[in-house]
């Protein structure tokens, strides 16, 4: 029985680090260091600048309008649920020579789900993007930035490469404004990194995006003022498995 009980013990340890151990890619430092492409890291005069839980219509607009003032593209993570309330907004990320990419259907915790509700997740975000964009998505965010086993193997599955990033504004924190998250994202600002922000309130506190929205002009004055160019994570050096295989 004791032999028993500890390969049950076992059994059920190896379907945990399974499911929930790829999720320790989610702490910045360990992501960082041991996985730095799964960071983001790209071409070292270059900065990615990403958008995370639209499309929507309260605020999406106000972001491409500053992008297409600047003449900057971006990539934008997108949540099916929300593609299929505003897929004509949708459609206009992608017409504007923005890159898509798939956050998932709803903005769940993925260690928390299991195969079969992750694959379908992952599969109907990804189907509805590509058919109202017109472009098959590359790239995978997950949310809250933490993986799970099944969502590894559904992207790989999918031709979707996981991609974190290496800076984020931290707009949906109690207070924040467009100074807060510009500091913020100053402290991780370099060369090579990839930058989230956030382009809804669908997901984060009232506010939000409205601080994120203040820090994007300075943002890319900042990244002019030291020589770096900014544009999507397609720009940035980082090629997908599928796309070089096809």
């Amino acid at each position: 029985m004791q032999t028993g009980g500890r390969l049950l013990a076992a059994a059920v340890a190896g379907v945990a680090v399974a499911q929930a151990g790829p999720g320790l890619t989610g702490f910045g430092p360990v992501r960082s260091v041991a996985f730095r492409r799964l960071a983001g890291r790209g071409d070292r005069g270059h900065v990615a600048l990403t958008f995370d839980d639209g499309p929507d219509p309260a605020a999406t607009p106000a972001f491409l309008r500053v992008l297409a003032d600047r003449g900057v593209k971006a990539t934008f993570f997108m949540l099916g649920s929300l593609v299929a309330r505003a897929p004509g907004l949708a459609a206009e990320v992608a017409a504007a020579g923005h890159e898509v990419g798939v956050h998932g259907w709803d903005h769940r915790y993925l260690p928390a789900r299991g195969p079969t509700a992750t694959r379908s997740d992952l599969g109907r975000a990804t189907e509805l993007i590509a058919e109202v964009t017109g472009v098959r998505p590359w790239w995978f965010r997950p949310p809250y930035g933490v993986l799970s086993g099944p969502s590894l193997l559904t992207a790989r599955n999918l031709g979707l490469t996981p991609l974190l990033w290496g800076a984020w504004g931290r707009e949906w924190a109690a207070a924040a404004t467009g100074e807060t998250v510009l500091q913020t994202l100053r402290r991780g600002l370099d060369g090579g990194v990839t930058v989230l922000l956030h382009d809804s309130g669908a997901i984060a506190p009232p506010g939000s995006w409205e601080a994120a929205l203040a820090a994007l002009p300075p943002l890319l004055d900042e990244c002019a003022h030291r020589g770096l160019r900014v544009g999507t994570v397609a720009e940035h050096g980082l090629t997908a498995p599928a796309r070089r295989a096809g």
